[in-house]
């Protein structure tokens, strides 16, 4: 579920996610992320009840989404190609519970044109960056409780 929204500066705003929005696990960047961390296991329990295709179409089959995860896993950010909304993408870094859980995801979106190579690798360092100081700050309330 979107839990808050901020709009940057582009004049060209993409409206797929808003405060209270909620996607199932694997659909769109935040939930790719997160389940992309989860352990091999809990996936496959996943994927084995969840039909996203019904919803989301045959880019949301069993095989597409472990190919994402894949491909998160190794970049350690999602990237949602326009596959919800055609040319709005999104991409995520997991924020980490004091359990080092996969819980959130911080997330951008915008329209396919500012999602070129290079700035995604551009903006998957940034958003590592920024999920690692709020799992970090997260993780510092709970331990002084």
């Amino acid at each position: 579920m979107c839990l808050l929204r901020k709009d940057g500066d582009f004049p060209i705003r993409s409206f797929v996610l808003f405060e209270g929005a909620r996607f199932p696990l694997g659909v769109v960047s935040a939930g790719l992320v997160v389940l992309a961390h989860l352990p091999d296991r809990e996936i496959d329990e996943y994927l084995s009840r969840a039909d996203l295709t019904t919803d989301f179409g045959d880019s949301h089959s069993a095989t597409a989404v472990r190919e994402r995860i894949r491909q998160t896993r190794a970049d350690g950010y999602s990237t949602n190609p326009g596959l919800v909304v055609e040319g709005s993408w999104g991409m995520a870094a997991a924020v980490f519970d004091e359990l080092h859980r996969p819980e959130w995801a911080l997330t951008l979106t915008g329209i396919e044109p500012r999602f070129h190579p290079e700035r995604r690798r551009e903006l998957g360092a940034l958003l590592l960056r920024h999920a690692h100081a709020l799992g970090k700050a997260i993780r510092a309330r709970y331990a002084t409780r």
